[in-house]
């Protein structure tokens, strides 16, 4: 009877996709219209079942996770983007109606307050896992937040040098400035402002395993007195700098504390001074965060709209100078990261069991798939306090990039992605 009734909402819920279903009973189904990869899944028991009933968002990758739900033709991938293609995982049970509203009203990202202790926990449950994990699957500067991708098919270290390379432009740092980087990570941006563009840097983070790595990566480039890195929440920082960084942390604020992060912004860049924020968006607003992310991957993790942001903005007295939307190239960043991640797969499974290994590639393949088909995307916001703080129109952003490019040079390892760069266009 269960079979039965799960089926019939599959097959009311998948119209487009070659989806077949085996049952555990070993009943199969083939579902959808045809087109598009074959997916064929295999769910190995009746209480698996239940729990997609139940919930699909959460139901279905938990599942996955544990083997009770495993893919006999296609990989995860597959499998989400024909959800995505039928309007996702959820299968408009009466109970999956009734979890869907007690989460907007329970997980509301309105009524969290995240205090530092809180923010504290919440980066270490994602960021303070082993480092030799993310050495597997990031570039060797070890960028974990979209890259800029200025040609198809150049290599992601060469991608997220981009990245950098165009941060630094927007931010028109000076030789010299003082520079405060929120979220510094493992110490790449940092790293990049100090050798290449003779900043003074502070980088904050509130992951004691990026600190370690972030110290250790300073101190053998004989930066560590220019670039300073602490364990430090954005708040309670009281100095006044010439630019501001954020690279990939503004998703861990939670809205709630929009105006709190602004208006520390304010309090700490000086009135000529400039900020450039770089965050994933999506297109509207939403109710909450998804499931699947919230207890897996990003706890109290928000991917904002920009209708959300610049209120908060223009509340701190801050003006929006410049902003530019980077719509697909995290697609291909978190493309990059999977295949990297997927032809390492033994080296992860030294470090971590074969749950945790597909619960990675599940949130890989999910990221990716939002990223190409849900417009969730990346956007510049650069923010000054003063008119006169950046330049009349945006030529300067391309000489910037061309005087920056040419300083690379100066650095070994930048130098060294030059060359695979021009092999990469030209074959």
């Amino acid at each position: 009877m269960l079979e039965k009734l799960f089926l019939k909402a599959v097959q009311r819920h998948f119209k487009e996709g070659a989806l077949t279903v085996t049952l555990p009973s070993g009943a199969s189904a083939r579902l959808g219209d045809g087109s598009g990869a074959p997916v064929h899944v295999h769910i190995r028991d009746t209480g698996a079942i239940r729990a997609m009933f139940a919930d699909p968002n959460l139901g279905v990758p938990e599942m996955y996770i544990a083997g009770r739900l495993t893919l006999e033709e296609g990989d995860v991938y597959d499998l989400v983007e024909l959800a995505k293609r039928n309007g996702g995982a959820q299968l408009a049970t009466p109970l999956a109606k009734l979890l869907h509203r007690w989460r907007r009203f329970r997980e509301s990202p309105r009524l969290k307050a995240i205090n530092p202790r809180r923010a504290r926990a919440n980066v270490a449950h994602h960021y303070d896992l082993d480092e030799r994990l993310y050495r597997l699957f990031l570039d060797g500067d070890m960028q974990y937040s979209c890259a800029y991708f200025e040609h198809p098919g150049v290599p992601l270290e060469v991608a997220q040098l981009a990245k950098k390379r165009l941060i630094a432009a927007k931010l028109c740092v000076k030789p010299g400035a003082r520079v405060l980087d929120i979220g510094s990570g493992w110490g790449g941006m940092a790293l990049y402002l100090a050798q290449v563009c003779d900043a003074k840097v502070v980088g904050i983070t509130l992951s004691e395993e990026q600190l370690r790595v972030s110290r250790s990566r300073a101190a053998a480039l004989g930066l560590s007195d220019r670039v300073e890195f602490r364990l430090q929440d954005y708040r309670l920082v009281e100095e006044n700098f010439d630019n501001i960084v954020s690279v990939g942390m503004f998703e861990h604020v939670g809205l709630r504390h929009y105006p709190d992060y602004f208006n520390a912004v304010a309090r700490l860049l000086k009135p000529e001074g400039v900020m450039l924020l770089h965050s994933m968006a999506q297109r509207h607003p939403e109710p909450y965060n998804h499931p699947f992310i919230e207890k897996y991957v990003f706890p109290d993790g928000y991917i904002p709209a920009l209708s959300e942001v610049l209120p908060a903005v223009e509340a701190a007295g801050l003006l929006v100078r410049d902003t530019e939307i980077l719509s697909l190239h995290y697609a291909e960043t978190t493309k990059a990261w999977r295949e990297r991640f997927l032809a390492r797969r033994e080296e992860v499974l030294a470090l971590y069991d074969e749950q945790f290994l597909r619960m990675w590639d599940f949130y890989l393949a999910g990221s990716e798939v939002s990223f190409r088909y849900d417009a969730i995307h990346v956007f510049h916001l650069q923010l000054a306090r003063e008119q006169t703080a950046v330049p009349l129109t945006r030529a300067y952003i391309p000489d910037a990039m061309a005087r920056l490019k040419e300083a690379e040079r100066a650095v070994p390892d930048y130098a060294a992605l030059h060359e695979i760069s021009q092999f990469a266009r030209h074959g």
